[in-house]
């Protein structure tokens, strides 16, 4: 998978093994049902969780694998603003990057997987608010608000030279402009960060057992 970045110029080549990713973001529901916490700005069960920053969506991952009885992908400490991924384990997790695009591209080329009103909730269409998960058009895969709704965490620390511990954060928004709504943009924020925009989804490593 060949990433790139508008701002550096720059382009790299990530290889990418067998996974699994959720078809719609998390939503209100099965984050109140696991944490029994509801920070959103906005209510409703079949919304997409926002307003988390990326340490709940690991500490979300976590707990949800415990739930199921998988072993946690994260050995978290998040007062030394630590978190180690165990590539062996079969529990929830955030995607990396290059998992999130190559998902999201789901075998296209151009920069996006639809046209965009079809398939994404942005500033032109949405009314400057969030939607119901799964509610635009999917990509050929079947995966829906990968493009639009609210923007998804993934693992990957974005240019830790410059910018420290912030994380990557991939899709677009519902308010965010057409331009911010494609495959390859990449965005930054804090770990800490919480925003009603910014919202995640699952992904599982596929374990040979």
């Amino acid at each position: 998978m060949t990433l790139s970045d508008r701002r550096t110029k720059r382009r790299w080549t990530v290889d990418v093994a067998g996974f699994s990713l959720g078809a719609v973001p998390v939503t209100q529901a099965l984050y109140a049902e696991v944490t029994s916490l509801r920070p959103s700005a906005s209510d409703g069960d079949a919304l997409p969780v926002e307003c988390v920053s990326w340490w709940d969506a690991v500490r979300f991952c976590n707990a949800l694998s415990a739930r199921e009885g998988l072993t946690p992908a994260y050995d978290v400490d998040e007062a030394a603003e630590r978190a180690e991924w165990d590539a062996t384990a079969d529990g929830y997790r955030l995607p990396t990057e290059a998992e999130w695009e190559h998902a999201c591209r789901a075998g296209t080329t151009g920069p996006r997987y639809g046209a965009l009103d079809e398939i994404a909730w942005h500033r032109g269409n949405s009314d400057e608010r969030i939607h119901p998960a799964g509610t635009r058009a999917p990509n050929p895969w079947g995966l829906y608000d990968l493009i639009g709704n609210v923007w998804d965490w993934c693992w990957d620390v974005y240019d830790a030279q410059v910018y420290g511990t912030y994380r990557v954060l991939r899709g677009g928004g519902w308010f965010d402009e057409h331009w911010s709504c494609r495959a390859s943009v990449r965005r930054r924020s804090h770990p800490t960060y919480r925003v009603d925009d910014v919202g995640f989804r699952l992904a599982r490593s596929v374990v040979a057992g």
